[in-house]
């Protein structure tokens, strides 16, 4: 069992360059099957679910490769076989459901275990099943597992409405529909970066998709797609997470290869609070930030805050005068981190799935668990801001999304370290 040990109240100094965007290329390598030859991806990041991805596509027999310091990663699907995916991996990463689309579009039919990830709550895959069914395919769902065919004459476009804005729906959708005959339009379509990352690649790939970004995507099926080289976008919610801790507890920060466009509603409210901020053409400096302002945050649907930084900024906000709430509008259950956040002494609660706060926290080291990705990085944040030492398990969670988390940390000066024990 790992765990991360913090000695906090350290001052945070130096550079930190943000790593490819985990969203990205969760969903940018089962994409990548749907070639018929050699894509190289460029700029992954070196994460858990990474890892748990490429176990997928070796049991698929693709040939991956994945140079992890370069950060480049080769997949050739030329000898990939259709096999019904084991459950267990799947289980490990909820964006293992990507490869439902894809394989749907690759082969006409699949078997697919239902997907594992963070427990953030109710998080159903009926919309990505509707858009399967939209282009006349079959799905069932028998005994965890769920059951993909498409028609003998092959996937057709057609009109799809989500019923709600889906990140996972919306690509899931446009994996399956790339090859489908005619033309498919995505109305009321995610409109976050990743899907235009995705869609990129695609389209370097052979496929004729336009739209993306918008909240109507057109995509008109070809034949076939062939390898192409791509990069990833920087990670926008790994800025986040760092700019949070340099407001937090930096002297001066340099957070590097950030795409500010990408984060406008979280560095909106971090001029809000007074964070003393200088926002450079792919980078933003953070400078010691002093009585700092709480603020209100709702969590939304792209281009509105995001809700994976909910979490992060929580720390943040605990430090500012005043009281303020977080309402997440896309994951109304994201609270576990407050039970978490308690136990080192935040002013913080729970009621009707808002979360109220009181500031300024002193908070002390504790040992506290890491339910979920984002409550993970939350809770690095507030040990590099508590007096004492923190204790963090569930650690495994954490490496799901952040690539050398504890080494970037250590370069800004914060003593940190991970350690490994015996259950």
């Amino acid at each position: 069992m790992k765990k991360i040990i913090i000695n906090g109240n350290k001052p945070l100094n130096g550079e930190v360059t943000i790593s490819g965007a985990k969203n990205s290329t969760v969903a940018l390598i089962p994409a990548s099957i749907l070639a018929d030859s050699m894509v190289t991806l460029e700029g992954i990041p070196d994460i858990q679910d990474v890892r748990s991805l490429i176990e997928i596509l070796e049991e698929f027999n693709v040939a991956v490769t994945f140079d992890a310091e370069a950060g480049i990663m080769n997949i050739d699907p030329s000898n990939m076989i259709s096999i019904p995916m084991p459950t267990g991996k799947i289980k490990n990463l909820r964006a293992s459901y990507y490869f439902m689309g894809a394989i749907l579009s690759k082969y006409g039919e699949g078997v697919i275990g239902l997907p594992g990830g963070c427990n953030l709550g109710p998080r159903p895959i009926d919309q990505h099943i509707k858009g399967f069914e939209a282009l006349g395919a079959t799905v069932r769902n028998e005994m965890g597992a769920i059951y993909l065919t498409s028609p003998e004459d092959g996937l057709k476009g057609d009109r799809i409405y989500l019923d709600v804005v889906s990140i996972g729906a919306t690509i899931n959708t446009i994996l399956a529909s790339v090859r489908a005959k005619g033309r498919t339009i995505i109305e009321n379509a995610a409109k976050e970066p990743e899907i235009i990352d995705v869609c990129t690649l695609l389209n370097n790939m052979g496929a004729k998709i336009r739209g993306a970004g918008t909240d109507v995507i057109r995509i008109d099926g070809v034949h076939s797609l062939h390898g192409c080289r791509h990069t990833v976008i920087p990670d926008r919610i790994e800025a986040g997470t760092y700019l949070a801790a340099a407001a937090a507890m930096g002297e001066e920060v340099l957070v590097k290869n950030v795409i500010v466009e990408h984060l406008e509603g979280f560095v909106a409210k971090m001029d809000e609070m007074g964070v003393n901020m200088e926002i450079g053409e792919d980078s933003i400096l953070i400078r010691k930030s002093d009585d700092l302002k709480m603020v209100h945050i709702k969590a939304l649907p792209y281009p509105g805050f995001a809700t994976d930084l909910q979490q992060p900024i929580t720390p943040l906000m605990l430090k500012a005068a005043g009281d303020g709430t977080i309402i997440d509008t896309v994951y109304p259950k994201r609270v576990n981190h407050i039970a978490e956040l308690r136990r080192m002494g935040a002013g913080i609660k729970v009621e009707s799935d808002t979360i109220f706060m009181q500031g300024p926290n002193a908070m002390s080291g504790a040992e506290v668990k890491a339910s979920d990705l984002r409550a993970g990085a939350c809770l690095v944040i507030a040990g590099l801001m508590a007096k004492g030492t923190t204790t963090i398990t569930g650690v495994e969670n954490i490496l799901r999304g952040y690539d050398g988390i504890v080494d970037k940390l250590t370069a800004l000066g914060a003593d940190i370290s991970m350690v490994e024990e015996e259950n």
